[in-house]
């Protein structure tokens, strides 16, 4: 039985939550780092968010001072502390994450379960401890660029999700082409764990053959299951600019002339230097998608 939990609760702005997805280096060091969600509670006021902190353990001074330091818009704000009764966070953390469309793709969690309409393809991903559930606009933006291709009628065969989080690219993948051989690779082997448990959940299958996913824990470009497998039709690659830029030279030999790579986890304002370091090493953009201040590039290699 899950046991109780505590949520503080904090306004902050849209950058401050911004910076507040995947790893967080103030809460590294924890044995017991809280899960912390971010929302837009009223998108009249876009730059108004909410910052919810979900804690194992009564919060005491010490983490109520670390929580605010994550938001400092807030300091003068009333930190709310809420006590959680057994198993209600579940209930409580996923409510706010309401479904998602993405093209033809249809992101929901099991409290929005039943809601999948004929022409959706369906991925449930329920919050957890991999960056991904289709909530953020790299997600989403990667998950429409997939449809569009895959509408155009181009062939993948072979394609690389690079830094998988919760696997939901390489989902997005084999459904829509569901003989395609996927290999996910993640730095984080809770990633690894994680989109192994979301690939079973979606009723897809774990392997090396057509129409699965093969799973690897991997530093970027740097494993051999990567380099037996390319060229790749389709090369996802949603992490951050920098290491995105740091890898062009190891991500563009791998991809087949022809063939599509999505690059996301930027900001508007870092996509020229990344256009910039992949055109260096053969690469050119053919289409985009801007949701807010998070563009997903789509590029090709001639």
């Amino acid at each position: 039985m899950t046991a109780d939990s505590w949520k503080i609760t904090l306004p902050c702005t849209k950058a401050e939550a911004e910076t507040l997805t995947g790893d967080v280096a103030a809460l590294a060091d924890l044995d017991s780092p809280p899960v912390l969600m971010t929302s837009e509670p009223d998108p009249a006021r876009p730059d108004d968010w909410q910052l919810d902190a979900y804690l194992d353990a009564a919060p005491n001074a010490a983490m109520r001072a670390l929580i605010l330091s994550l938001v400092p818009s807030a300091s003068a704000a009333a930190l709310v502390v809420t006590h959680i009764p057994a198993e209600d966070w579940v209930t409580l953390s996923q409510r706010d994450l309401r479904p998602i469309n993405a093209g033809r793709f249809h992101v929901y969690t099991s409290a929005y379960a039943g809601q999948l309409s004929p022409h959706q393809i369906g991925l449930h991903v329920e919050a957890g401890q991999a960056f991904g559930t289709g909530q953020h606009e790299t997600t989403a933006g990667c998950l429409t660029l997939i449809d569009q291709l895959a509408e155009s009628g181009a062939i993948v065969a072979n394609a690389l999700d690079l830094g998988t989080g919760s696997g939901i690219l390489a989902l997005g993948i084999v459904k829509r082409w569901p003989n395609a051989h996927v290999l996910a690779t993640d730095i984080d082997p809770v990633s690894i764990d994680v989109t192994a448990e979301n690939v079973e959940v979606n009723g897809e299958r774990l392997g090396d053959g057509a129409g699965q996913i093969a799973l690897a824990v991997a530093d970027g470009m740097a494993h051999p299951a990567i380099a037996a497998r390319a060229p790749y039709d389709l090369i996802a690659a949603n992490i951050l600019a920098g290491p995105l830029i740091a890898l062009a030279a190891d991500i563009v030999p791998a991809l087949r002339t022809g063939g599509r790579l999505l690059l996301a986890g930027l900001l508007a304002e870092q996509a020229d230097a990344v256009l910039a370091a992949y055109a260096a090493t053969g690469a050119r953009p053919v289409a985009r998608h801007d949701a807010g201040d998070w563009p997903t590039l789509m590029l090709t290699r001639d």
